[in-house]
């Protein structure tokens, strides 16, 4: 709890006459007059997030940028929340206007009535204003005059609708006839001197790396860099990390990783990425807790969650750059406090380009036809009929998009799904708030009509049971480096030598799906991916390195989506695990900076073999600072071969001479599948009887002996249940065998023999499709020795 206490009875009088002194000497030169802070005494200033409890309020620091502050946010899904409270110190007893800095967030679609009504209740008495009622913007809010006794009073906020109320301060003054001025920039002069901050904040130094943006790159790039000796500070303004890959926003994590030039890149991301099952996923498949784990695990990484940068520091460059970064200034979104991080080298991971913005880097944005924000959401069956909205302060849902079933997707299995997207052609950044809400009106607009339209007879007991309020952006800055990437780069496979994070996602861009546009054509809230599948997914693209670093900002790297690409290639590489490979590389290649004091475009020039080299390390390969000894530890992953780990069976880990099906000679229409498990290696191939499809497995026994044919088969009430394989040995002796691979088998394998072969056989295998009966299933064989 913040409060800002103001000066003497005395000093008010002596202030008064000073600015009664400077309005008339002002308006005798004809000059502007200043804008000035209260001069009121006995008042109070509290910041929500400051709150001592905030009950089901959630913090959203979103949205900082734009409006100056995090607040406090009611995201009750149409059930009130439980009041935020805290304690205040009224300094003298006395009549108080109140204030309160909130906004009617329906208000700028002229939408009625306000959804996000609340009440300030002080001592146990409400105020007799509802708030969150008037302003189109964000503004101060009178809420008429209270009656306060001097000494600790108890001050909550009070949510009547559960549907987003939000409320940013709060301030009590003496002065009735005072208005507190517009607070939107971040720690404005007005806001400063209320929290009592001092001009010169607090500077934490000695950092070779400072790393802005929790997500995935941030992520990447702060283990990576301290697992390299350097000593890093990560600023995230959430108290979670992973971004979008977070509990908060649910995307599942996607790109392939471990594979390509470099199959070490990717094994830190392995170690706290994802594995949901759908999108959005469930709360606990995002392991929150093990990402924080795993960053304090490393002595060299300070951890500063609920932080929010909002500034640079500069200094002048070399010849080569229009400067370098000193330090950002960070807001701490919890308690106030103004700090400055300083660091050698800075690395922005804020997706929208936040830091080369402020630093004067060279950057661009596509001017319309962006890819959106989503925020998706989930609905259950509750076991008895459930009514929405359970508060009755909004019983008429006429704020939300007017939807009827057919204005929509219907959310099958439950989800809301990544396609409930907008903003294509709204300012990504500037109305990013606007973007979110419009989002929640649509989510809202579905359920209604889900409950109580056309769709009520079929939903008595739909619940929506989570709605993300952090929204999921795709684009918007792009920071530019030495090389821009093109999708033609990405199609043609250009290969430059630094060429390093493979991307594997197809080139993935996002356009208003026509269908569900035509009631909102102005701002479309549903979209259709439309995919360049000409990527290379398995092996994948190796995005260069001189992506990752400014052109004209001399210390300043950048991974996630505002790396240095063409709209066109954001659509491959955005995805997250590919932004966390960005930020393992920029690590590395932050200390190779950090050992040679040079800058990070001198690393390609200079030092590429030295960073090629430590891309080849595991990814817990470590040093305890940058010029010890590099040790690798016992537990470190094994090197994956170029196509990436396989996601079924390892060959090498089975019994016997084993032979997948990528091995065998394949002929006619063999389609690819990797739904039945278990599989051996990266998939299986399967054909239709009768298609003349064939697969000929062929291998020379070197060591003579008894052996048994095994075949790896995924039954399923659709297989052959007659098909034929022929082995021939040498050349010379032909058997064929009939087999149903409809039926289940042990462990999924089907055995044949035994075989008496010769030292130095050749023995040929052949699956094919004549008479099968069903589909034929081809996955792996293997000849495993009886002795």
């Amino acid at each position: 709890m913040r409060e800002q206490t103001m000066q003497t009875t005395s000093r008010q009088t002596l202030q008064r006459l000073a600015i009664v002194a400077i309005f008339a000497l002002l308006a005798c030169m004809n000059l502007q007059q200043p804008v000035f802070a209260t001069d009121t005494i006995d008042s109070v200033f509290i910041e929500t997030e400051s709150f001592d409890d905030h009950g089901g309020w959630k913090l959203d620091t979103q949205f900082i940028q734009q409006m100056g502050s995090p607040y406090l946010l009611a995201h009750g899904l149409g059930t009130p929340v439980a009041d935020a409270v805290t304690a205040a110190d009224i300094p003298e007893t006395g009549r108080y206007r109140v204030w309160v800095r909130t906004m009617d967030w329906v208000a700028r679609w002229n939408a009625k009535p306000s959804p996000g009504q609340f009440q300030v209740v002080v001592n146990g008495k409400p105020l007799r204003k509802t708030f969150g009622t008037e302003s189109v913007d964000w503004a101060w809010q009178d809420g008429g005059i209270a009656e306060l006794e001097s000494g600790r009073t108890e001050i909550r906020l009070r949510d009547l609708t559960g549907f987003d109320g939000r409320c940013d301060a709060i301030f009590l003054t003496r002065d009735l006839q005072f208005t507190p001025p517009p607070i939107d920039q971040v720690l404005s002069p007005w806001r400063r001197k209320q929290l009592g901050l001092s001009e010169q904040p607090r500077v934490r130094d000695g950092y070779d790396l400072v790393v802005v943006g929790g997500g995935y790159s941030g992520m990447g790039a702060a283990l990576s860099a301290a697992r390299m000796g350097c000593r890093v500070a990560l600023i995230q303004d959430r108290g979670v990390l992973g971004g979008n890959g977070s509990s908060e926003v649910r995307v599942w994590a996607m790109g392939n990783i471990r594979r390509g030039k470099f199959p070490r890149i990717g094994e830190i991301i392995e170690e706290f990425c994802d594995h949901a099952t759908k999108s959005p996923g469930r709360y606990e498949e995002f392991g929150d807790e093990q990402k924080e784990q795993i960053v304090r695990a490393e002595k060299n990484i300070d951890l500063m969650l609920h932080h929010h940068a909002y500034a640079v520091q500069m200094s002048s460059g070399n010849l080569d750059s229009d400067g370098r970064i000193d330090s950002v200034s960070v807001l701490n979104t919890r308690t106030g406090e103004d700090l400055r991080v300083a660091g050698k080298f800075f690395v922005d991971c804020t997706g929208h380009g936040w830091v080369g913005k402020w630093a004067g880097a060279d950057l661009e944005m596509t001017p319309a036809g962006r890819m959106g924000m989503s925020n998706m959401w989930r609905w259950d069956n509750a076991k008895q009929a459930k009514p929405f909205p359970a508060s009755r302060h909004v019983e008429a849902m006429s704020w939300t998009l007017d939807l009827n079933m057919a204005d929509f997707p219907y959310p099958r299995d439950f989800h809301g799904q990544w396609f409930w997207e907008s903003g294509f052609d709204r300012d990504p950044i500037g109305e990013a708030e606007a973007i979110r809400d419009w989002n929640l009106r649509a989510v809202y607009g579905a359920f209604n009509a889900m409950k109580n339209r056309d769709g009520a007879a079929d939903h008595p007991n739909a619940e929506l049971t989570w709605v993300a309020y952090v929204g999921g952006p795709r684009e918007s800055r792009r920071l530019l480096g030495d090389v821009v990437l093109t999708q033609d780069d990405v199609v043609s496979k250009r290969d430059f030598p630094d060429g390093c994070v493979p991307s594997t996602w197809s080139i993935d861009l996002h356009y208003p799906k026509k269908q569900y546009s035509k009631k909102y054509p102005e701002n479309p809230f549903i979209s259709v991916a439309v995919h360049d599948r000409r990527v290379d997914r398995s092996y994948g693209y190796p995005v260069p390195y001189r992506c990752f670093y400014s052109r004209n900002i001399e210390n300043l790297f950048m991974a996630g989506r505002c790396v240095s690409v063409t709209h066109e290639a954001l659509g491959t590489v955005r995805v997250m695990k590919t932004c966390g490979m960005m930020g393992e590389v920029v690590g590395k290649a932050a200390s190779i900076c950090t050992a040679n004091q040079c800058t990070p475009r001198e690393v390609y020039d200079r030092y590429l073999e030295e960073l090629l080299t430590l891309l080849k390390l595991p990814g817990k390969a470590r040093r305890d600072n940058i010029h010890a000894a590099i040790t690798i530890p016992d537990d470190a992953l094994p090197l994956a071969p170029e196509h990436g780990p396989p996601p079924g069976l390892v060959p090498s880990q089975l019994p016997g001479i084993v032979m997948d099906d990528r091995d065998a000679e394949l002929k006619g229409p063999w389609k690819v599948g990797t739904g039945l498990k278990p599989f051996v290696g990266y998939e299986y191939r399967y054909a239709a009887a009768g298609s003349k499809a064939t697969a000929t497995f062929t291998t020379t026994i070197k060591e003579g002996g008894t052996f048994r044919l095994r075949l790896y088969n995924g039954s399923h009430k659709n297989r052959g249940t007659n098909v034929p394989v022929r082995i021939e040995v040498a050349g010379k002796r032909t058997e064929t065998f009939r087999v149903d691979q409809r039926a289940e088998h042990r462990d999924s394998i089907i055995e044949l023999g035994p075989w008496k072969i010769p030292p130095d056989t050749k023995m040929t295998v052949t699956i094919g499709t004549d008479g099968a009966r069903g589909t034929v299933h081809c996955d792996a064989i293997s000849w495993v020795s009886t002795e």
